[in-house]
């Protein structure tokens, strides 16, 4: 049994839903709700890439990868995804990202309840240690929102990964330990409040990471 496995996390807003082929057309449409796709700093596929991007995704779960759906309650629409990756069992250590939305479901509290779903899961459940952050250096907004969750920057990989564009990523790593998780779930659960109370100025949301 891996350490890590496909469970569905249900919040007020939003329901996390294991990753699986009939989610190919629901994030067909996400994502062309914004045109991620055409940001050069973001991995973030295409209309056309969506079923190779989700069959990956199912692939890499044998590997303990597991990638979510991000499912508005209310509407019962399909948002976004989001998955825990190259995770390092033994030290109970997971990377958080491939998080991308549909531009509707921006600074509408979204990723902020997505992240306390999956950071308390992992934290709280499954007593990991750490919880590592990857986004391109250029990804100001990203690199914005993970440090408003209160991560905090670890270092930069320079020249760490060759983008589709044939351009050379620097990689900013950025974690949240163990003994932080319960600073930063009163700061995620008071941003949560923040927005139930309409204030959407406390919970500016994110373009992708990883």
């Amino acid at each position: 049994m891996s350490w890590l496995e496909p469970i569905q996390l249900k919040g007020a807003l939003v329901t996390l839903d294991p990753l699986e082929i009939n989610h190919i057309d629901p994030l067909r449409a996400a994502v062309m709700d914004g045109e991620l796709w055409k940001l050069w700093f973001a991995n973030v596929p295409s209309p056309a890439q969506i079923g190779n991007y989700v069959a990956k995704a199912i692939e890499n779960a044998r590997n303990g990868d597991i990638a979510f759906a991000v499912r508005l309650n209310d509407a019962n629409r399909i948002v976004g995804t989001t998955r825990f990756y190259n995770v390092d069992e033994k030290n109970r250590r997971p990377m958080l990202g491939y998080t991308w939305y549909a531009k509707s479901a921006c600074k509408t509290g979204v990723n902020t309840e997505s992240k306390l779903l999956l950071l308390e899961h992992v934290f709280e459940q499954k007593k990991a240690i750490a919880v590592e952050f990857r986004t391109h250096f250029f990804n100001q907004a990203s690199r914005t929102a993970i440090e408003r969750l209160g991560a905090k920057q670890d270092g930069i990989l320079r020249n760490h990964q060759i983008m589709r564009d044939g351009s050379v990523r620097d990689t900013v790593v950025y974690s949240i330990l163990q003994h932080e998780w319960p600073s930063v779930k009163n700061n995620l659960t008071s941003r949560l409040s923040f927005h139930k109370h309409g204030n959407k100025a406390a919970v500016a949301e994110i373009t992708p990471t990883s």
